[in-house]
This record gives structure tokens, sequence and C-alpha cells, in this order.
């Protein structure tokens, strides 16, 4: 099983940067995919999960209305758009896969290794 994450670096406040997760190894449309994001000294938490089977989504409230989840069934992939993009969105951005439901870190099966999202102000 990999999750494999891209796209992630530096931009500015308002910016926006777009975030894939490659997926493989598993039946892809048997899962929930999610990003997880964690900073120094937090606990990750769940930002936004997409049920791959019927494309049911879930939004944290800090990202509602500027982050959008979709996914390629026909690519094993799943990308988050993140746009308007604020400091305090800087994180480690982790791709997560579960057969489970819930948007929570303590669900999911397999973890990406993560990539670095920098919001300078």
């Amino acid at each position: 099983v990999q999750l494999v994450e891209s796209g992630g670096g530096l931009v500015q406040a308002g910016g926006s940067l777009r975030l894939s997760c490659a997926a493989s190894g598993f039946t892809f449309e048997l899962y929930a995919i999610g990003w997880f994001r964690q900073a120094p000294g937090k606990e990750r938490e769940g930002v936004s999960c997409i049920r791959v089977s019927d494309g049911n989504t879930y939004y944290a409230d800090s990202v509602k209305g500027r982050f959008t989840i979709s996914s390629d069934n026909g690519k094993g992939t799943v990308v988050l758009q993140m746009n308007s993009l604020k400091p305090e969105d800087t994180d480690v951005y982790y791709c997560a896969a579960t057969t489970g439901s819930g948007c929570k870190t303590a669900f999911m099966d397999y973890w990406g290794k993560g990539t670095l999202v920098t919001v300078s102000s």
C-alpha cells in the first residue's frame, strides 16, 4: 500500500495550492481518503475527507469555503484544492486512507509521509 503526497510548498497569504495524493496497492473505491495536518507540538487533525464510492465529503470548520476535496477514481488520486490560504494553514499535510467512516486520525489504516505547506504573511 502506498499513499504519496505532492504539491506542497511556499505561498503567500491569500494564495492557492493544490495537493495531490496518489494511492496504490488497495481497492481505491472501497476506501475513504482524507487529508490531515499537524503542526509541531500539536495533534494531527482532520482537514477534509472524501468517501470514494459516493463522493460524500467532510470539511473541518476552519477550511470550509476555502478548501475543496475531489477524487479521480480512474487515476486513484485525491486532490485537495486550497484557496485563500492563511498563515495558520501552515502545517505538514498527510494523506490517509480508511475502510471505515469518519475523518478521524484514529480511524485511518494507511498514511503517506506528508508534504509541507508554508503560508507566509
